[in-house]
């Protein structure tokens, strides 16, 4: 397997006649963590979209964990999880229903345990059997965040994860990356909340329409 977790070979994005991602190169080694920074449409959820295999570069080469992310998309599929704005739940089944067929799907060993388990940590065992069309953002968010700790991926891609959180949920959701790197998951977090994230990541990058920029 790669020592690189993601590498991304001047690649470059295209939805009609814009340009989301332009000639961008850069790696990150496995274990670290990178905070990806950027105004609004510089290009960041379009970059994480394509980590996840959930796009494709128009151009360019990007491997993760050594696998080519277009070529090998299969193989790669099981090691990288993402959590964006959009939570992707079944709404009409409850947290632990959407949980359960997440570990089913997964092939966990004894799912109804992990289930319970993602819950409790997660603070959500209370509306265990609550449909998810009841919830708000920030606990479609928690439960978002569940699925991804199911998952236990090589490489998770965090989408302004603060976004929607009271206080206690943002605090939370630090431990959860600290533990998460703790357990050698690459994790690269898009967030404005720049201090934050730089207390929580080892590397940056800064993009400006696309482009891979120095910060100011």
């Amino acid at each position: 397997m790669s020592a690189l977790a993601v590498e991304a070979i001047d690649i470059s994005k295209r939805f009609g006649a814009r340009w989301a991602i332009s000639r961008l190169s850069f790696s990150l080694a496995q274990g670290r963590s990178l905070l990806l920074t950027g105004h609004n449409g510089s290009g960041k959820t379009t970059l994480l979209r394509i980590i996840s295999t959930a796009a494709f570069p128009t151009a360019g080469t990007l491997k993760v964990l050594g696998f080519d992310s277009k070529k090998e998309r299969d193989s790669l599929r099981p090691s990288v999880a993402l959590v964006s704005h959009a939570s992707f739940h079944y709404e009409d089944l409850t947290a632990a229903q959407n949980l359960l067929l997440s570990a089913k799907f997964l092939g966990v060993k004894d799912p109804a345990s992990s289930v319970k388990e993602l819950l409790e940590r997660m603070g959500l065992s209370s509306r265990a059997d609550s449909a998810v069309r009841q919830f708000s953002a920030g606990m479609r968010k928690r439960l978002a965040i569940a699925r991804l700790l199911m998952k236990a991926p090589k490489v998770a891609l965090l989408d302004e994860p603060f976004g929607e959180l009271d206080p206690a949920g943002s605090l939370q959701m630090e431990q959860l990356i600290r533990d998460l790197q703790a357990q050698g998951t690459s994790v690269v977090l898009a967030t404005h909340l720049i201090e934050q994230g730089l207390s929580l990541t080892q590397e940056r990058l800064h993009l400006e329409g696309g482009r891979k920029v120095s910060p100011t």
